[in-house]
């Protein structure tokens, strides 16, 4: 999982309450395990038009959003059925940060799982920061994990809160794989005593 230190770019309003994981990657898509190619379902039934064409009028096919790596959106963002394939399609596209008023359980911990940062902030903030990213390719955020604030186009800056488990993970890249592996020597002593033990469960 690659690291989550500080972000800087163009954020893309999304200002809809609800927004489920079907809505986020659409159900056909669920039948691969790989984490690359879901870009082209994001969003698709927001992003295309019934004949496969794009829909000029969805934030992120119009030339000032179409490269963001932010996604400012309304509450409730990733509700709905537990799928990991709606961060690795958020992922695929290039977006490494969601900011929103509140999220789905299950989606906000994925997120960290696959290195998104899911920042949860209070409607009024969430509000400017939509205004903020109103203005498009003109005006970028900068996200700090680190000292945990959102630096806005004109200097201020809003802070988030995180838990430092999570923020720990982030900030090394750590999935639930790699932090076993950080138990490796421990591992290993354990195996090698159970293995003199008890040599019969290896066959």
């Amino acid at each position: 999982m690659h690291k989550f230190t500080t972000l800087t770019g163009v954020a893309a309003p999304l200002p809809m309450i609800n927004v489920d994981t079907d809505m986020i990657i659409p159900k056909q898509f669920l039948k691969t395990v790989e984490r690359t190619g879901l870009a082209r379902g994001l969003f698709l039934d927001m992003r295309l038009n019934d004949d496969g064409s794009e829909n000029p009028d969805f934030v992120l096919n119009k030339p000032a959003w179409r490269h963001s790596v932010i996604l400012v959106a309304g509450e409730n963002f990733g509700c709905g059925s537990s799928r990991e394939h709606a961060p690795w399609a958020l992922l695929d596209f290039g977006i490494r940060s969601v900011i929103a008023p509140s999220f789905g359980d299950i989606f906000y911990n994925n997120c960290f799982l696959n290195g998104i940062l899911p920042i949860k902030l209070p409607a009024e903030q969430v509000d400017r920061l939509l205004d903020d990213a109103g203005r498009g390719s003109g005006a970028t955020l900068t996200v700090d994990l680190e000292s945990q604030t959102i630096l806005r186009p004109e200097g201020d800056e809003i802070a988030f809160d995180i838990d430092p488990f999570k923020k720990h993970c982030l900030l090394n890249g750590l999935d639930d794989i790699a932090l076993t592996l950080e138990k490796a020597d421990k591992i290993d002593a354990f195996e090698g005593g159970q293995r003199a033990a008890q040599p019969w469960l290896y066959g």
